[in-house]
């Protein structure tokens, strides 16, 4: 069987039966869990959609809720497109938030 490469070279991976869409994503994924069992996030939700004008959705990678009250919009990135810059400025836009880049 051949391999299809990803067009920014983000190799798949396999953590706890989730497939992530880079090594990267997936190791943020694995230091994540050790924060929660540390104590320092309380738990976190995975692919949250924000939804934008125009039937546009942003998927972040990582919702995560800390135990000093914050909490943290993270998107795991390798490679910025122009659609992410734009994506992320609609959200911070219209959102009081702001998508912390990893």
């Amino acid at each position: 069987m051949r391999r299809i490469k990803h067009k920014y070279r983000a190799i798949p991976t396999v953590r706890d039966g989730i497939r992530f869409d880079s090594k990267k994503e997936a190791a943020y994924y694995d230091d994540l869990k050790l924060r929660v069992a540390a104590g320092e996030v309380l738990f976190f939700f995975r692919q949250t959609p924000i939804h934008l004008p125009g039937g546009v959705k942003m998927v972040i990678d990582f919702l995560e809720f800390h135990t000093d009250g914050t909490v943290h919009v993270i998107d795991v990135k390798g490679y910025k497109t122009d659609v992410y810059k734009n994506k992320k400025s609609m959200v911070e836009a219209l959102y009081p938030i702001t998508v912390e880049e990893k």
